[in-house]
């Protein structure tokens, strides 16, 4: 039984006086404390991802102008003598030819005179008759042409009627006289442009 003043207290053997309960070791340090202490940092720049470099822009691209082609130049046109028929409808396959059309052969459609040619893009009628070409002639060259979605072109021999021609040029068909000589010769203003252009 302790004596009268006493504080209920345990004194250890330092005499601090404290409980021994209060949690604390001898170290100063709390127990558990682990988890409550701030992080050790590491060595300098450990867990940093390293600075992606960043893109260089290009300059935006310039678009310049390519320089005009000229058409390569044709060579000289080499005729055919006419003396038949067959001369004039070879010297217009040869001239076709020449112009840079290709996969000449006989049309499918037989026109109402004369003979049909047939190329890629293009269709052709040769009239080797002593007969000056007529409106009709044209007209139904013409009507050919579209079915078949190409151009056309008319070889005369004995050239055209003033109709016909008139006729010619608001439908856009380019008329061609054939000579003796077997090179055809321009006879509207859209013949000189296809001479000039080619296929």
């Amino acid at each position: 039984m302790d004596g009268p003043g006493s504080s209920g207290r345990t004194v250890g053997p330092g005499g601090s006086g404290r409980s021994g309960g209060s949690g604390r070791s001898d170290g100063g340090g709390v127990e558990g404390s682990d988890s409550a202490s701030p992080p050790t940092a590491g060595p300098e720049g450990a867990g940093r991802r390293p600075a992606k470099p960043r893109a260089r822009r290009l300059p935006a691209a310039v678009s310049l102008p390519l320089p005009r082609t000229e058409p390569a130049p044709r060579p000289a046109f080499q005729p055919v003598t006419i003396r038949t028929a067959r001369d004039a409808v070879t010297a217009a396959a040869l001239y076709l030819r020449w112009l840079g059309y290709r996969d000449i052969r006989r049309a499918d459609q037989r026109p109402p005179s004369g003979i049909g040619l047939a190329a890629r893009g293009m269709v052709a009628q040769v009239d080797p008759t002593v007969r000056p070409a007529s409106l009709r002639d044209v007209e139904c060259l013409w009507l050919t042409a579209m079915t078949e979605s190409s151009g056309c072109v008319y070889f005369s021999l004995a050239g055209y009627e003033k109709d016909a021609r008139a006729r010619a040029d608001s439908l856009g068909v380019p008329l061609f006289v054939l000579d003796l000589t077997g090179t055809p010769q321009p006879a509207n203003s859209l013949a000189d442009d296809l001479v000039a252009t080619g296929a």
